[in-house]
């Protein structure tokens, strides 16, 4: 089965194919101007091209759904919704905080914990089993302080995410590794996807929303005086 992901929640913009469990090709860059609106299309296009299939090869679309960037989470959806309207295929969604662990299971980890910045010292986070990658705390947003996460102290584990880096400054665990250079990556989606199809469990196409987290807040510009 061949099937497109995209995952457009962080600043990695990121497109893969497989079929099956084999990775064809994966096209993704990481900018710090969230380029996703620009760059999306052209990646599908360029791993469409690497796989040497078109579009009408592709057979289901799985979705980084999320949590991370609003605007990144809004394109990655309508882009992806509009693929499965077009080719009436399936939509797979999976939770973008799962695709940084996959590099982590089973490296003497007890817990993987991803960290994606939020601002300030808030977080999107969950906390991931390191042998089996089953969930152990919801994901949720969380504002970092001293006392974060004490809980594992006495525990073997990594965060990973561009949101550890202001948690290796403040946390005080001694047992934990840190790793900044992760972002969720449409090359992990896919074992996710493949237990997700094997159950059926595809999304509402019609009613489909990504998983914002939290509410949106723009900035309202002041009108200019007469």
């Amino acid at each position: 089965m061949k099937i497109l992901y995209l995952e457009t929640s962080s600043k990695n913009c990121s497109v893969a194919i497989s079929d099956g469990e084999k990775l064809l090709c994966v096209c993704e860059e990481v900018s710090e101007n969230y380029k996703q609106s620009e760059s999306l299309h052209s990646f599908v296009e360029w791993a469409l091209e690497g796989a040497e299939l078109s579009m009408k090869d592709i057979e289901a679309i799985s979705l980084g759904e999320g949590p991370g960037s609003y605007t990144g989470l809004r394109i990655g959806s309508a882009s992806a919704k509009g693929f499965c309207y077009g080719l009436k295929i399936p939509l797979v969604a999976v939770n973008s905080l799962e695709s940084m662990i996959e590099p982590f299971l089973n490296q003497n980890y007890d817990f993987v914990i991803p960290l994606v910045d939020a601002r300030r010292m808030e977080v999107y986070t969950a906390v991931y089993d390191g042998i089996t990658g089953s969930e152990i705390t919801p994901t949720e947003a969380k504002v970092l302080d001293e006392t974060s996460f004490q809980e594992f102290k006495d525990k073997k584990i990594i965060f990973v995410g561009d949101g550890a880096k202001k948690a290796q400054e403040i946390l005080q665990l001694p047992n934990a590794d840190f790793n900044v250079d992760i972002y969720p990556s449409a090359k992990y989606l896919v074992k996710k996807t493949l237990e997700k199809i094997d159950k059926k469990d595809f999304e509402d196409i019609a009613y489909f929303e990504p998983f914002y987290l939290k509410e949106f807040h723009g900035v309202k510009k002041k009108k200019s005086e007469d």
